[in-house]
């Protein structure tokens, strides 16, 4: 082996990253950005649970532990009126549970057993665990003061049995993270297969000289762009159909809502991703390039989306970037769909959004897609 020709071919591949400023950046700035983000996602303090006291006691105790969970530091409490209160904050989602003292719970200290009601939405097992940890403390601490003081040598009765029926809105309390991560998984693998698959096959057609020969034809831009998508939207829908099948069949995803609405949003979401392929493509002068876009395009989405950390959960700053992603909104619809079994009404905002994107995007392609070959 000869060092000076190995060195040679060494030095022009160096040379060639030293003139690829895009690459450049793909290599030493993308990094630091994605990490950036995934820091500032979970390196600050998630907001609170919010939970509501309906408080029906009149007696001594009851208004104690309401006024313990009011001020507890575990969760973010407020009162309400009363449990169709209670029912209507977690269906609009101003609540993630409520907790109901009866009204006999002051005089069931007798019995040796008090009971609460604790109402939770039920889709974040780590929210529910939290409310009910932050109940049973508050309860906890209001018997503990309401017990009358023991004199020196005395041994101190033991405190009541805490009974905490906890019942669920969504699901049945056996949602494990494959069921509430599944189905915007499930959007998240169409939505990036179907995009690699669509930028690379269209920017090979363009390198080919195949589509500068259809702009030689008198099919006008948009006629492509659309006969371009029907192709891949062909592809697009046996694929989310394999996919919906293998999850919700095969791995046993948890789903109480339409498999026709699910198949429908993964439609919608196919579609975004090929007019996005197509569109960016036209940026791309190889198929190395056109897997550059990944980081910028395909990731940050995945990251600031609500998968990994709930949008509402990110700091501040960061949530008008998340409300602007297409793939948020997509997977907001999957997750009221399958988790809490919302009809087309209850995520017509969601369906707005994503085929808005659509058009825009196709629109975007249309406008600059090229005769010249790239």
């Amino acid at each position: 082996m000869n060092p000076r020709r190995t060195l040679a071919i060494t030095g022009r591949l160096l040379a060639q990253f030293r003139h690829d400023h895009r690459t450049l950046g793909i290599l030493f700035v993308t990094p630091l950005v994605v990490l950036g983000l995934f820091a500032a996602m979970l390196g600050g303090d998630a907001p609170l649970p919010t939970l509501g006291v309906v408080q029906l006691d009149g007696g001594p105790l009851g208004p104690q532990v309401a006024e313990a969970l009011l001020d507890s530091e575990a969760v973010a409490a407020s009162e309400l009126t009363d449990v169709n209160a209670g029912e209507s904050a977690i269906g609009d989602g101003t609540l993630d549970g409520f907790v109901t003292i009866p009204s006999d719970f002051s005089t069931s200290l007798g019995t040796g057993t008090v009971s609460l009601d604790v109402r939770v939405e039920g889709t974040d097992g780590a929210r529910t665990a939290r409310i009910v940890g932050a109940v049973q403390g508050g309860v906890l601490a209001a018997m503990q003061s309401y017990a009358p003081p023991v004199p020196s040598g005395v041994v101190a009765p033991s405190l009541p049995k805490l009974d905490v029926a906890v019942s669920y809105r969504y699901g049945d309390g056996d949602l494990g993270p494959l069921d509430q991560l599944g189905g915007p998984f499930i959007g998240l693998i169409v939505f990036f297969l179907v995009y690699i698959v669509t930028s690379v096959s269209f920017l090979r057609e363009r390198s080919l000289g195949t589509l500068e020969r259809l702009m030689a034809t008198p099919l006008r831009r948009p006629e492509i762009v659309v006969g371009y998508l029907l192709g891949f939207g062909l592809v697009a829908i046996i694929q989310s159909a394999e996919v919906l099948a293998f999850g919700l069949l095969v791995l046993g995803l948890y789903n109480a809502g339409s498999v026709l609405l699910i198949f429908g949003l993964l439609l919608l979401l196919s579609v975004g991703a090929v007019s996005l392929g197509i569109f960016l493509s036209t940026f791309a002068r190889s198929e190395f390039q056109a897997v550059q876009f990944i980081p910028l395009v395909v990731v940050p989405q995945v990251l600031l989306s609500g998968i990994i950390v709930p949008v509402a959960d990110e700091p501040g700053w960061l949530q008008p970037i998340s409300n602007a992603l297409p793939l948020t909104y997509a997977v907001d619809a999957l997750r009221d769909v399958m988790l809490r079994g919302s009809g087309v009404g209850e995520i017509a905002l969601q369906v707005a959004v994503l085929a808005g994107f659509v058009i825009v995007v196709l629109a975007a392609a249309s406008a600059t897609l090229r005769r010249e070959v790239a």
